[in-house]
C-alpha cells in the first residue's frame, strides 16, 4: 500500500473524528458549550493530530529536498540569512519599553522585535528589488 493511500485513509479517518466531535458540540448548544468548555476536548485532540500530522510532513519533506538537491546553494542561503539577522541584531536598538496594558517589556526582548522588523525590511528590500531586476532584465530581452 502506497503512501498516499495510507494518508487518504488517515485524512478520512481525522475528517470522520472531526465531525463526530463539532456534531457533540452543536447537540449540546451555544450555552453549554461557552459555560463549560464541555465536548471542546476531542474536537482539540483532533486539531492537534492533525497539525502534529502537517508539522512532521513539512519538516521530512523539507529535509528531504535539502539532501536531494544542491546543498551548497542550500547552506550558502542560510548563512545569507543569518548574516541579515546578525546585521539586524546589530542595528537594533534594545530599550525598556511600557506597553498600553502597564507591563514593561525588557530591552532584550525589544532588541529582538526590533531585529525581527529589520529582517523584515532587509527581505521586503530584497523581494521587490530582485523583482524589478527580473522585470528589467526580461524588457532588455
Amino acid at each position: 500500500m502506497g503512501l498516499h493511500k495510507i494518508l487518504k485513509i488517515v485524512a478520512l479517518i481525522l475528517s470522520i473524528a472531526g465531525i463526530v466531535f463539532l456534531a457533540m458540540i452543536v447537540s449540546k448548544g451555544d450555552d453549554a458549550v461557552r459555560a463549560t468548555g464541555e465536548g471542546l476536548d476531542g474536537f482539540l485532540y483532533v486539531a492537534y493530530i492533525i497539525f502534529t500530522l502537517i508539522l512532521l510532513m513539512v519538516i521530512i519533506f523539507v529535509l528531504k529536498g535539502i539532501f536531494e538537491g544542491n546543498i551548497k546553494k542550500t547552506l550558502l542561503s542560510v548563512g545569507a540569512f543569518l548574516a541579515i539577522v546578525l546585521i539586524s541584531y546589530v542595528l537594533a536598538d534594545g530599550a525598556e519599553v511600557q506597553m498600553r496594558d502597564g507591563e514593561i517589556l525588557s530591552a532584550s526582548g525589544s532588541k529582538w522585535v526590533s531585529t525581527g522588523l529589520y529582517v523584515f525590511y532587509i527581505m521586503a528590500v530584497l523581494a521587490i528589488g530582485s523583482m524589478v531586476f527580473s522585470g528589467i532584465t526580461k524588457i532588455r530581452k
